[in-house]
């Protein structure tokens, strides 16, 4: 492949037939892909190097996929991470975007797909960190849980009317997880339904 890798994506999975795989897709679409097969080994690099984004499964040897991203995430770790993770572990995965995660990819998956999902989280995660800061992520909801960066960024699009499709193709996450994001933020801000939340965002506002 002549042309220069875009960049580099880390793979977390101690599965050497999805590294392989994860390997091949990705590399034929130009990035560099680093493997480990533990969180340990990730961590090590972690420290000193940030790729492009990672793609951490949930079950690793030694401490869990979940654990590993709740460290980094305590270390303000700017890579946006992807959780793999078989079909029976849902509620794992939607854990793991509560604590951190941009989004969640299902086993088995097809890579083409993958391909796609990650391209447009890089090129969305790229553009709204270059946005200039918006009203919603330093609006304050007394007497509510605060919500998440994330949170606030879905909380935003929902207020601008967007649909679940809309707001994910914007953020660079899938329909579903802005699904979870919505419930979460009802749950946290008490509101019965998407009407209630923007008068919420309208009222913050107005402070």
């Amino acid at each position: 492949m002549g042309e220069r890798a875009h960049g580099e994506i880390f793979v977390v999975d101690d599965d050497p037939a999805i590294r392989e795989m994860l390997s091949l897709v990705l590399g034929s679409a130009g990035y560099e892909v680093i493997c480990f097969a533990d969180g340990a080994a990730l961590l090590a690099v972690a420290k000193v190097r940030c790729p492009l984004c990672m793609l951490l499964d949930v079950h690793i040897p030694g401490q869990s996929g979940i654990d590993i991203l709740k460290e980094l995430r305590a270390q303000d770790y700017p890579a946006p991470i992807f959780i793999i993770s078989g079909s029976g572990d849902i509620a794992m995965a939607v854990d793991a975007i509560k604590s951190g995660a941009l989004d969640f990819i299902e086993k088995p998956f097809r890579g083409n797909e993958i391909v796609e999902r990650i391209q447009g989280a890089i090129g969305a995660f790229s553009r709204r960190r270059e946005a200039p800061p918006s009203k919603t992520l330093s609006m304050h909801f007394p007497g509510r849980e605060p919500l998440t960066r994330r949170e606030r960024e879905v909380l935003e699009l929902i207020a601008a009317g967007c649909s679940n499709k809309e707001a994910g193709r914007e953020l660079g996450i899938s329909p579903r997880t802005i699904e979870d994001h919505r419930a979460n933020i009802m749950k946290k801000l008490n509101a019965r339904n998407a009407t209630e939340l923007v008068r919420m965002v309208l009222d913050a506002e107005r402070i």
